[in-house]
């Protein structure tokens, strides 16, 4: 297999997680199922880590399987991995790091795509419970106005506080 075949499995699947995530994030965690884990998410977490946690340890397991049997049979599976792990990294330095703080770091971003995916999530974080929650995506976020009208057609908000301790953004008075 030359190289361009490895970068571009790598690079689809890597677009193509994004998808992935968005379905499993929107109709598992956030459905009857998977709730009993994700909800720890949408709560104050006490310690590094929450039971939503344990999505992270499925999906390196999943690519570990992918690993191994790309490894012994079909070698395209290992590169299919690659890309799932490159997808986690982004993932982790994203959503936990940026997006949650839970790295060593402290960066609010002011503007530009960083600072959208920001405001996104945080406004899926803004509704309590699974129901009637916006922007399930980790690396693509729609635009913040549409998300804020959603939310309002929704009645999702009306006379509720944020349940997670930082559900709102920090210049949640910006646009």
């Amino acid at each position: 297999m030359s190289l361009l075949g490895p970068v571009l499995i790598v690079a689809l699947t890597v677009a193509a997680m994004e998808g992935m995530a968005y379905s499993v994030h929107r109709w598992i965690m956030h459905g009857p199922l998977g709730w009993g884990w994700h909800k720890s998410h949408h709560e104050e977490r006490h310690g590094p880590f929450e039971k939503n946690d344990l999505y992270a340890v499925v999906f390196a397991a999943l690519a570990i399987l992918l690993f191994l049997l790309g490894g012994r049979w079909w070698p395209w599976l290992w590169w299919v991995a690659v890309g799932m792990s490159v997808y986690g990294v982004i993932y982790f330095i994203v959503h936990d790091g940026l997006v949650h703080q839970r790295c060593p770091f402290r960066h609010v971003p002011r503007r530009g795509y960083f600072r959208r995916l920001y405001q996104a999530h945080r406004l899926h974080h803004a509704v309590e419970g699974r129901d009637d929650c916006v922007s399930f995506g980790f690396v693509y976020a729609p635009p913040v106005e549409d998300l804020k009208a959603r939310l309002k057609a929704s009645g999702a908000l009306a006379g509720r506080q944020p349940q997670h301790r930082d559900a709102w953004p920090a210049d949640r008075g910006q646009n």
